[in-house]
């Protein structure tokens, strides 16, 4: 199964762009008749054949859509500040996507090493996680936010924040409190953690405050290993 991102598709009758183009038919060798997939990014999945082999232009043709493909029963809002190394970074924004996660929040922090990114540059990491792992849903990922402006925002559903700060009180697995579906909120912090004012504003902003368990894990390793354990759960 060949899974190609189309988010502006259009119907019955699409053409990739320039890139995608080159891919399926100069890499993958595909021609007039062959099978391929699109996403629009937003749950539906599409299957087509290529009616165009143009390799700047090859347009395909719609033959059937699946709604809501591989919907996940629970709505993941990782809020992740973006690591020194952003290689490290990515590999978190790679493996997300992969387990499955709906939106990324980049937060700026106290002890932020690291405050700013490239955009265009993560989305094409995601993008990438979404055609190779055959997802229908494209994670959204919002601009780099300062921690307090995300505290302050409403959300509906459960928030937690991650910290390893052992005289702010005492903190529970995430595997133990998180409940099944609905939306959920997950604040994980820079490589010096967060301070303890941003503990407390988030925790006088409704968050509960959890751990991820014993072993002190990096910020990209505390990422995924909260987003594996939030779909572990909503699988049982």
């Amino acid at each position: 199964m060949q899974l190609f991102y189309a988010p502006e598709i259009s119907l019955p009758r699409h053409t990739l762009c320039e890139e995608e183009s080159k891919h399926c038919i100069r890499v993958l060798r595909m021609g007039i008749g062959d099978e391929l997939f699109l996403t629009d990014g937003r749950g539906t999945m599409h299957r087509c054949k290529v009616v165009d082999d143009n390799v700047k232009r090859c347009s395909v043709e719609v033959i059937e859509s699946y709604s809501e493909y591989g919907k996940l029963p629970y709505n993941l809002h990782m809020a992740v500040a973006p690591t020194k190394n952003i290689d490290r970074y990515e590999w978190f924004l790679e493996k997300a996507t992969e387990v499955g996660v709906s939106q990324i929040w980049p937060i700026e922090c106290d002890h932020s090493e690291r405050r700013q990114i490239k955009p265009e540059r993560e989305e094409k990491v995601i993008t990438s996680a979404v055609k190779q792992s055959l997802k229908a849903y494209h994670p959204t990922l919002h601009p780099l936010t300062p921690l307090r402006k995300l505290l302050a925002m409403e959300f509906d559903g459960q928030k937690y924040i991650a910290h390893c700060n052992d005289s702010m009180g005492s903190r529970e697995y995430l595997g133990s409190v998180i409940k099944k579906g609905g939306n959920i909120l997950i604040l994980i912090g820079p490589e010096g953690d967060f301070s303890p004012e941003e503990i407390n504003f988030a925790l006088q902003n409704g968050f509960k405050a959890i751990s991820l368990g014993t072993q002190r894990l990096r910020t990209e390793t505390a990422a995924v290993v909260a987003t594996v354990l939030t779909s572990t759960i909503n699988s049982l």
